[in-house]
C-alpha cells in the first residue's frame, strides 16, 4: 500500500504538503500540486477509508456545479460529464446555484465535504466568484473563461457568438435590434453575448439598445414586454438563451404580434425545443454535450496524470431558422 511518506519522497516535499494537496486544504503552489499528484498517480496511490468523510463509498466521485439542472443546456453538459466519468469508474455529485452568486461558495463547500477527485464548475462570473477563494482540488471551469488561478476551462466564444448572431440579423435588414437577457451578474456568458451584439451594431453603424435584464429563474413564463415594445419599437429581439427566446415569443403573441412577420426573434443554445416549433428558432447552436465530455476528460487528466491546465475552446454554429425575416 502506497503511503503519504512515499509520495512525499517521490515528489521531493514534506509530508504536510502532501496532506494539504490530497485533502485540498491549505495554501499550496500550483507547481507543487502537480508534483504531488503526479507522484501519487505514478505510485498508484488511492485514498484509504480514513482520509475523508465520504471515502467509504465504492468509487471516487467528481463534484459538478451548474446554475440549473432543469435547463436543457446544463442537462446536456451533465450527460456528457457523466458519460465520461462512468467510463473512468467515477461517480458524479451535482449541485446547483440557481444563478445566484451568493449560493455558489456554499454549494462548493458542500461538494468538498465529499472529498471529490476534482470539481467541474459553471459559475455566474468566474472573475468574482467567492467559490474560487477556497483551497480546491483539481478544478475545470465549464462555460467560464479561465482565470489566473484556475487556468483549466472548456468554453465557446460567447462574444463571437453574440457578434455573429447580430450580424446575421443585421444582414436581414434590421437596425432596431433589442437584447432581452437574464441578469448579467448571474451569467458572464450572457454579458459576453451582449458585448458581441454591441460590437456588431457599432461595426454596422446601427444604434445599440440597452439590454432588458430579467431573472433567469421564474422570469420567462410571465414575461411582459408591452412597455419595452412601446418604448423601443424593435423589429428584432435577441434573447440571451433559447428558453428565454421562447418566453419572448409567447410575450409577443400576448401583445397580438406575430413572429417573424411583426418581430423577428433569435436565441442561443440550439435546444431541441427550438427545432420542434414552427417556424424553427434562429439560434447559435452550442456543443453542450461535447463540452461536458471535454471538461470531464480534462479533469481526469489533471487529477490522475498530473497534466497541466488547458483552455479548450469549442466551436459553435449559427442555425438559421425561420424566426428571423428579411425586411423589405
Amino acid at each position: 500500500m502506497v503511503t503519504l511518506q512515499q509520495i512525499a519522497f517521490h515528489a521531493g516535499c514534506s509530508l504536510a504538503t502532501v496532506s494539504r494537496v490530497l485533502k485540498g486544504e491549505g495554501p499550496v503552489s500550483d507547481e507543487m500540486v502537480r508534483r504531488v499528484r503526479r507522484a501519487a498517480a505514478e505510485l498508484g496511490y488511492r485514498p484509504s477509508p480514513a482520509t475523508g468523510r465520504a471515502t467509504n463509498r465504492s468509487q471516487p466521485v467528481v463534484g459538478v456545479l451548474v446554475p440549473s439542472v432543469t435547463n436543457p443546456v446544463f442537462a446536456a453538459s451533465l450527460g456528457g460529464i457523466q458519460h465520461r466519468l462512468q467510463a473512468a469508474n467515477h461517480g458524479v455529485l451535482i449541485a446547483q446555484s440557481n444563478y445566484d452568486p451568493a449560493l455558489e461558495a456554499r454549494a462548493v463547500r458542500s461538494l468538498l465535504e465529499q472529498r471529490p477527485t476534482g470539481l467541474i464548475l459553471t459559475l455566474c462570473d468566474a472573475k468574482t466568484s467567492e467559490a474560487l477563494s477556497a483551497a480546491l482540488p483539481p478544478t475545470v471551469l465549464l462555460n467560464n473563461r479561465p482565470v489566473a488561478r484556475f487556468a483549466a476551462a472548456v468554453t465557446v466564444d460567447n462574444y463571437r457568438a453574440g457578434f455573429d448572431l447580430t450580424r446575421h440579423i443585421l444582414d436581414h435588414g434590421h437596425r432596431r435590434i433589442l437584447v432581452v437577457s437574464g441578469h448579467f451578474r448571474s451569467s458572464d456568458r450572457a454579458r459576453l453575448r451582449y458585448d458581441g451584439y454591441l460590437a456588431a451594431m457599432q461595426e454596422a453603424g446601427a444604434r445599440p439598445m440597452e439590454a432588458v435584464e430579467i431573472p433567469f429563474v421564474d422570469g420567462y413564463e410571465n414575461l411582459d414586454l408591452a412597455t419595452v415594445l412601446a418604448q423601443h419599437r424593435p423589429t428584432a429581439i435577441i434573447a440571451s438563451n433559447d428558453l428565454l427566446a421562447l418566453g419572448v415569443i409567447a410575450a409577443l403573441r400576448r401583445e397580438g404580434l406575430s413572429v417573424p412577420d411583426d418581430v423577428s426573434v433569435a436565441g442561443f443554445d440550439g435546444i431541441a425545443l427550438g427545432r420542434l416549433m414552427t417556424p424553427t428558432l434562429t439560434t447559435i447552436s452550442m456543443p453542450d454535450g461535447d463540452m461536458g465530455l471535454a471538461a470531464a476528460a480534462l479533469l481526469l487528466d489533471m487529477a490522475e496524470n498530473a497534466s497541466g491546465c488547458r483552455h479548450l475552446n469549442l466551436d459553435c454554429r449559427l442555425y438559421a431558422g425561420g424566426t428571423v425575416r428579411h425586411l423589405a
